[in-house]
């Protein structure tokens, strides 16, 4: 039995606040943590802003933030619950083990462990102690019994640097993208610090999505419905170097920024509001006073430009998972060297 929602309003009450996770979760030569401020700008560059500019540009029509996903961290004494599926559950791509559940955190949305508001309800829980960080979709937890149910739970592994198929080639997470969604979410600590050091997380409405198609480092896609030029999943934006920093209203909003010029915004999931930040109900800082969800609205689409976005690869849904060649202190991935094989696999290219 679940305990009544105005208990779980109040988690703080009952227990002690859980920590903010807090990267990089990965080797830092990943892909999400990777400079293209000089990277080639894609062949099809100015279709796809161009197609996407006449129609309807972002998800709302302007660039907003949205700061609903929380991510935990949990430490060795954080008990373990069991992983119940729902009947929407889908292997091999998702994943079947217990998850670390921090007393006192919160889904993605909600004022506790249980969903709802009828949305998302990501779980995010980075576990630094045994290196892996489990985010799960749908999700909601019977606290009385200490099940987790949950549509998809995807693990990853933080110590390992991944190759451009990810988790698996065809193989989906807690993102429609096949994408982590924790390296992706910038948080009020990092804005404070007046730096971002990573990739951004961002979502267009499906039907401006790419229909059948997606591009590494995606390995996969959700329902979109979009023709060409429309952007594929996966695919990779730059902030213009020339881009106007002073037309943004305070510093918070020009740290987002510079960070969209140097390692881009990936596209990550389908849905409306543009932009996705961490919550800060566990972080140190708070988002008030620093950045407003409407402060980046000055920024078009046409303010970008899609980098090289290699081959377009077919949706089939025939997920095969595979495991990460690179493990941090053993072999370093480098991103320059990957080269497409005959019969179109990856393989590293050495030097």
């Amino acid at each position: 039995m679940l305990l009544p929602a105005s208990v779980l309003a109040a988690p703080s009450l009952l227990f002690a606040q859980p920590a903010a996770g807090n990267g990089p979760y990965f080797p830092l030569d990943s892909v999400w943590y990777q400079d293209i401020s000089s990277a080639a700008v894609d062949a099809e560059s100015t279709d796809v802003i161009r197609w996407l500019d006449d129609n309807g540009g972002w998800g709302t029509g302007s660039m907003r933030v949205d700061f609903s996903i929380e991510v935990l961290e949990a430490d060795a004494t954080t008990p373990f619950w069991t992983l119940t599926p729902k009947d929407t559950y889908f292997t091999p791509d998702c994943d079947l083990e217990p998850v670390p559940v921090p007393p006192g955190g919160a889904l993605e949305g909600e004022t506790g462990y249980e969903c709802l508001g009828g949305g998302d309800c990501h779980l995010i829980v980075a576990h630094p102690s045994s290196q892996k960080l489990f985010e799960l979709w749908s999700t909601d937890l019977d606290t009385a019994n200490e099940d987790v149910f949950s549509s998809c739970l995807a693990v990853w592994k933080m110590n390992l640097t991944y190759p451009p198929t990810g988790r698996g080639e065809q193989c989906t997470s807690a993102d429609a993208a096949g994408f982590p969604i924790a390296p992706l979410l910038f948080s009020a600590d990092e804005v404070a610090a007046g730096s971002i050091d990573h990739a951004i997380r961002f979502i267009l409405p499906n039907p401006r999505i790419r229909a059948d198609i997606y591009v590494h480092p995606a390995t996969h896609a959700g329902a979109p419905s979009a023709p060409a030029p429309a952007p594929p999943y996966g695919a990779r934006l730059r902030l213009r170097a020339d881009f106007p920093l002073d037309v943004l209203p305070n510093e918070g909003a020009r740290v987002v920024a510079r960070a969209m010029q140097k390692y881009g915004i990936l596209l990550a999931d389908g849905g409306n509001i543009a932009l996705t930040a961490q919550s800060d109900r566990f972080t140190t800082t708070k988002w008030a006073g620093l950045l407003g969800s409407v402060d980046l609205a000055a920024i078009q689409v046409t303010d970008f430009e899609m980098i090289d976005a290699g081959p377009r690869i077919p949706l089939t849904f025939d997920c095969v998972r595979s495991d990460p060649i690179f493990v941090d202190g053993f072999e370093l991935g480098d991103y320059s060297k990957w080269s497409r094989a005959a019969g179109g696999a990856e393989v590293a290219a050495k030097p």
